[in-house]
């Protein structure tokens, strides 16, 4: 498939002033008047400036500058890590005639990029996007886990609501359904119907209130060590450190935690593709929420580049722990990775036919067990595997 037919170039002298010594901005090959060789690269950039998703009561005038235009500019001045950088940016996604369109074109590239080993950095553009970026995982075939950063649960069923507040549902409800675990993290309670968090733990997904995100940032690790893609409301940010969007929320997780979520990301070793989503840059005083988006996605570069390949549970990278029960002659297995010093838990499924299915966890879930108690990540996990 010829890629090139689906963006549009960047504007190179937008970027030139960039591209001095030890910048992104150098290593980055971009799409301006040839198309870069994305088969080769380990990363590729896309704009998506895609927002008729968007709830059209805002007060905001919208700019016809693409979100991802000012995020670039903060990204590509920013220095460059140490070791490798194989990254190219593909230009901005040529929207579809209808929107619908736009998500099907998400999907072919999304996909073709995750099945030769490129991941996807998409910044839109409206949140329902991410419908587009889990359609992109429907010819592998196997169960997919996602996790989405989010002050809102945007699971609604209003016909009348705008598509960005409704996708989740869009992804529960396609066929065929091949999403095995969601994780939602740093929503707030007074942005969320009772319902829909109901709905949520019928369907044994784990949800994680703004809260317990300050209280135990590393307790969110696992969640996103889980997850094939992740996707990020940038209205999760409190208004202080990322003002581009609305409505403003005065409260959220900070700048800091957003980085160290995207550093999580960026280590994990399953994670295929990650979208940066809801940036109105007409909202942006000073260019404060680019500048925040910019060093998120730096923080998740790092971490790709830092990753592992934590992934073989055979031979001697892991230790094997057994935690016996009282009274019960069923233990309870967990690795510790000798490399990284993560953990993942070992769940049986209720059938024998289904096997068992090995899941991120922490030291924490390991203490749990060690006191007969089991952790409530085995309990929904061994839920969904049924």
């Amino acid at each position: 498939m010829n890629l090139s037919i689906f963006f549009e170039p960047l504007n190179e002298d937008l970027f030139a002033m960039f591209s001095k010594p030890r910048t992104l901005g150098t290593y980055i090959s971009r799409f301006v008047s040839s198309f870069p060789d994305w088969r080769a690269a380990d990363i590729a950039i896309i704009g998506v400036h895609e927002t008729r998703g968007r709830d059209k009561t805002s007060t905001a005038t919208e700019t016809t500058d693409p979100p991802a235009r000012a995020v670039r500019k903060k990204l590509y001045s920013l220095t460059k890590g140490a070791g490798r950088c194989k990254i190219v940016d593909l230009g901005n996604l040529r929207p579809g005639i209808t929107l619908d369109d736009t998500y099907l074109r998400l999907k072919e590239i999304v996909e073709l990029l995750v099945s030769h080993n490129t991941i996807p950095v998409i910044i839109g553009g409206s949140q329902d996007l991410e419908f587009g970026q889990y359609l992109g995982y429907e010819h592998l075939e196997r169960p997919v886990n996602m996790v989405t950063v989010d002050s809102r649960v945007d699971m609604l069923e209003e016909s009348d609501e705008p598509a960005n507040r409704k996708q989740l549902r869009q992804i529960l409800m396609h066929e065929p359904n091949y999403l095995f675990s969601f994780g939602q993290v740093g929503y707030q309670s007074y942005l969320v119907e009772p319902e829909v968090m109901g709905t949520l733990e019928k369907l044994h997904f784990e949800a994680y209130r703004v809260g317990e995100v300050h209280k135990s940032l590393q307790e969110m690790e696992p969640i996103v060590r889980g997850a094939d893609l992740l996707t990020f409301d940038i209205s999760a940010i409190r208004h202080q450190d990322a003002p581009g969007y609305e409505p403003a929320n005065p409260f959220g997780l900070t700048g800091e935690e957003a980085c160290q979520i995207c550093w999580y990301a960026g280590l994990n070793d399953s994670l295929t593709s990650i979208g940066f989503y809801e940036y109105q840059p007409e909202l942006d005083e000073r260019d404060l929420t680019a500048t925040t988006l910019a060093t998120m996605i730096w923080y998740f570069i790092e971490g790709y580049y830092h990753r592992k390949n934590d992934l073989q549970f055979t031979g001697n990278k892991f230790t094997k722990y057994a935690v016996g029960f009282h009274d019960n002659p069923d233990k309870m297995v967990f690795y510790k990775s000798k490399h990284s010093e993560k953990w993942w838990l070992e769940v049986e499924a209720l059938s024998a036919e289904k096997g068992s299915r090995i899941v991120p966890c922490s030291y924490e879930d390991y203490l749990q067990a060690t006191k007969g108690e089991v952790p409530n990540r085995w309990v929904v996990t061994q839920a969904r595997l049924g």
